[in-house]
């Protein structure tokens, strides 16, 4: 057994056939990463970051369960963390391959990757300023630096959609749009054999139908081994046209009291749907005209990446955007800098407030919250999946107070909770997209979901004819059939 960093490092997997192991997602939501072994070269399929409580994932990034320089490509999905955030990592250690992703998706991981370093060097001044340099070696074993990540862009090679590229001798890829993140995408993999071919598909994670500014995902790509997402595998969202009503009539009752609408959203992709639709009720005079304070530098950044690649727009937006028409921040304003930050807290009459984080754990909308919750006539809307022990997750909870940094605030304001404006499909999704392949992917792989939304769908696709379908443990290998 050889060791790296600390973590066991597992022999190399000796098998005739191409073959994944999975090493991250693998009965969870996130810290994607599967290795995938042919002809004596390697790929892997995402390098994300684990996320979740934040010194915790900090601990978790630096050591991987193969030998890094042993890498011949990654190959990227998206631009979320959990799917891209280990990249520099990865690179540090040894990695000199190519890593692969679209063109929007590139633009986007140096933003997200960027942001990451700069708020670690930021958190890790904070500390040596307080003299607790024990806790800086303790939160930071590896600190992410900038150089770290211009390291990693220089390696990124952008493969647009539907254009066959050979990613290692013998093995192509192609890319499919996954319709869930701008520059998003399914992977499809063909492995010449010789004699033969044999191809695998990974889903990344899937989008939903009908939900405005982006394209739908493609057809599922054909595959042997197919390997996709499950986050929502065993549950249906409420429509996005009830979702979009449900809002409206937020909005309607916290405009009449003369409150304030604070609204979590994840920086990128919920933030910029959310303040779409906001936008779109405006127009359709579902709710009264207001305005609509974005407060985070990154989004402003976000927002131009996506006028940047309309061919990752659904019609819609690329009829408006080419009529000068902005789609994605029309009517909206960005408080960039921490001076118009702080100015937006003392705002008074109704607005709208976009910020990080989607779980109120941390960030800018933390400040709104705190100066709001006592407010009767606020609203709070949640439109993302709340962890256990996250302080969105307590919101939710019908107490009279609620503890924020050791501090009991009264929960006066109305907290609601949204969650149907989620970007991963649902299971009736999931029967639309992989209806095709039942009965032609010999082997289904679920991944990126907790073990209870796994079960329910691999239980639904096997009715539906799919013959060999399970849900990876970690370090678990399978071959492609």
């Amino acid at each position: 057994m050889r060791y790296n960093g600390g973590m066991n490092v597992h022999p190399a997997v000796r098998l005739d056939r191409p073959s994944v192991t999975f090493w991250g997602a693998a009965h969870s939501v996130t810290g994607s990463m599967h290795l995938v072994e042919a002809g004596g070269r390697k790929l892997l399929l995402d390098c994300g970051r684990v996320q979740g409580p934040r010194w915790e994932s900090r601990r978790r990034v630096v050591r991987f369960p193969f030998l890094p320089h042993e890498v011949d490509a990654v190959v990227l999905s998206h631009a979320h963390l959990d799917h891209c955030g280990n990249l520099p990592y990865l690179v540090r250690q040894g990695f000199r391959g190519p890593i692969y992703c679209t063109p929007a998706t590139r633009d986007l991981v140096a933003l997200m990757l960027g942001d990451s370093a700069e708020r670690q060097e930021e958190d890790a001044r904070v500390l040596r300023l307080a003299d607790r340099e024990v806790e800086v070696a303790d939160e930071f074993p590896a600190l992410l630096s900038r150089e770290d990540v211009r390291r990693a862009l220089r390696l990124c090679v952008t493969v647009p959609y539907d254009e066959p590229t050979e990613a290692v001798p013998g093995v192509t890829l192609r890319y499919a749009d996954a319709g869930h993140l701008l520059g998003s995408a399914m992977v499809s993999l063909t492995f010449d054999e010789g004699a033969r071919e044999s191809r695998l598909t990974f889903t990344g994670d899937l989008g939903r139908r009908g939900l405005p500014l982006l394209r739908g995902p493609s057809p599922v790509p054909e595959a042997d081994l197919l390997i996709c997402e499950c986050t929502y595998g065993g549950r249906v969202h409420e429509p996005m046209e009830r979702m979009l009503a449900e809002l409206a009539e937020v909005v309607k009752r916290t405009v009449a009291r003369g409150g304030k609408i604070l609204i979590p959203a994840f920086t990128m992709g919920r933030t910029q749907l959310v303040t779409s639709c906001l936008r779109r009720a405006m127009r359709e005079k579902r709710i009264p005209e207001l305005p609509i304070y974005v407060d985070s530098p990154l989004a402003a950044d976000i927002a131009e990446v996506y006028r940047r690649h309309p061919e990752c727009l659904d019609a819609e937006s690329r009829r408006r955007l080419a009529a000068g028409d902005d789609p994605v921040d029309d009517g909206v304003e960005y408080a960039r800098s921490p001076d118009a930050s702080r100015e937006l807290l003392e705002k008074r009459g109704s607005h709208v407030v976009v910020a990080a984080s989607a779980m109120c754990d941390g960030g800018r909308i933390l400040r709104h919250i705190k100066d709001n919750i006592d407010d009767p006539r606020c609203s709070i809307v949640l439109v993302s999946y709340q962890a256990p022990d996250s302080l969105g997750r307590r919101l939710l909870e019908p107490k009279p107070t609620i503890r924020i940094h050791g501090r009991d605030y009264p929960l006066w304001a109305d907290v609601v909770d949204l969650n149907g404006f989620s970007g991963h499909a649902d299971r009736n999704d999931f029967l639309d997209f992989l209806g095709p392949l039942a009965g032609r992917a010999k082997r289904v792989r679920l991944v990126h979901g907790e073990p209870e939304q796994a079960e329910l769908l691999a239980e639904t696709l096997r009715q539906r004819g799919f013959a060999d379908v399970a849900i990876p443990l970690p370090g678990e290998t399978v071959e492609l059939p």
